[in-house]
């Protein structure tokens, strides 16, 4: 599954914005002595994976030494950089002016590393060589898996889509083979069409074909679902609305058997009539059990999200 969206990880900081704020406040007085040093980049970057810049300004908002870099990928780019650059324009640091509190930003896209991000200023107690205000940047989708414990399942997210990929790969492959079974008998049916057959023969290529359906709807919701959207796992509805189309992919599947069983029987083979009641059965009680799951589970959602409004509300 792809890592969390920017819509997601705003909805995520307004949900934990004070548990947030103390944990970017408690960052901040680990270094407050301006530019973190090596030991100190070093501890907190493992255990602060979230951590992008560090920065100090004077008192005119201009960048006093380089960025600090917690990111390796970002050390060739950022790390020589930053040196007397006017930031005096922008909203943390305005904002810190204007309280003399530490300051937090909304999330914003970053310049630096284009990445959705949030930045928290302070002003330092013993100011040295000039530098008045120390700055930490944060990648705010990397900090709402740390704050949720997420961290671990999000950096083995490539191994597991890797793992779905494979999964889909092989399921359009078996697509290909019945569909290649599919146009074998079309052409043999076609070529063969005054010689006596099989009145129901043509109800094997609808089978084929209604198997290659399903199989590549699975691939696909598969290949939508965990490779290219986010899906958000400590939401319902997000594993409400996966298993939603899968139960609809399974569904669509029986129906068709259903029905081709309907009309073997019709033609004269009393033999399928039972297991076609049988499996119109089961499709009917399968919508139920569905609407019935899809309708608690948006209730329950529901409930909670009005419980969480009323504990902040309270607070």
């Amino acid at each position: 599954m792809a890592r969390m969206s920017y819509i997601s990880s705003v909805e995520r900081y307004n949900e934990y914005e004070q548990i947030i704020h103390s944990l970017l406040e408690s960052i901040l007085m680990s270094i407050d002595d301006g530019i973190a040093n090596n030991r100190d980049v070093r501890y907190l970057t493992k255990h602060y994976p979230f951590l992008e810049l560090q920065y100090c300004l004077d008192e005119k908002g201009s960048q006093q030494g380089n960025n600090v870099c917690f990111k390796r990928a970002y050390n060739k780019k950022l790390a020589q950089r930053g040196n007397n650059q006017d930031l005096s324009e922008r909203p943390y640091f305005l904002n810190v002016k204007a309280c003399n509190a530490i300051c937090f930003t909304a999330p914003y896209i970053s310049i630096a590393t284009n990445h959705l991000c949030i930045s928290a200023i302070k002003e330092l107690n013993k100011p040295i060589n000039n530098q008045h205000y120390s700055v930490v940047d944060v990648s705010l989708t990397q900090l709402i898996e740390f704050v949720m414990g997420d961290t671990a399942r999000a950096t083995m997210s490539p191994y597991f889509k890797a793992g779905y990929g494979i999964i889909v790969a092989c399921l359009f492959s078996l697509v290909l083979f019945l569909l290649n079974i599919v146009f074998i008998d079309i052409y043999e049916l076609i070529t063969h069409v005054n010689s006596s057959s099989d009145p129901l023969e043509p109800f094997s290529i609808i089978i084929y074909i209604t198997l290659a359906l399903a199989v590549f709807d699975l691939g696909k919701t598969i290949l939508e679902e965990e490779i290219l959207m986010h899906k958000d796992i400590f939401r319902h509805s997000s594993t409400r609305r996966t298993i939603t189309r899968f139960i609809s992919t399974v569904l669509i599947a029986i129906s068709i058997e259903a029905l081709l069983t309907m009309f073997k029987a019709a033609l004269g083979q009393s033999e399928y009539l039972m297991p076609a009641i049988a499996m119109m059965l089961a499709v009917v009680g399968l919508l139920i059990a569905l609407a019935i799951y899809v309708y608690l589970g948006a209730k329950a959602e529901t409930l909670l999200t009005q419980a969480r409004v009323k504990l902040k509300s309270s607070e």
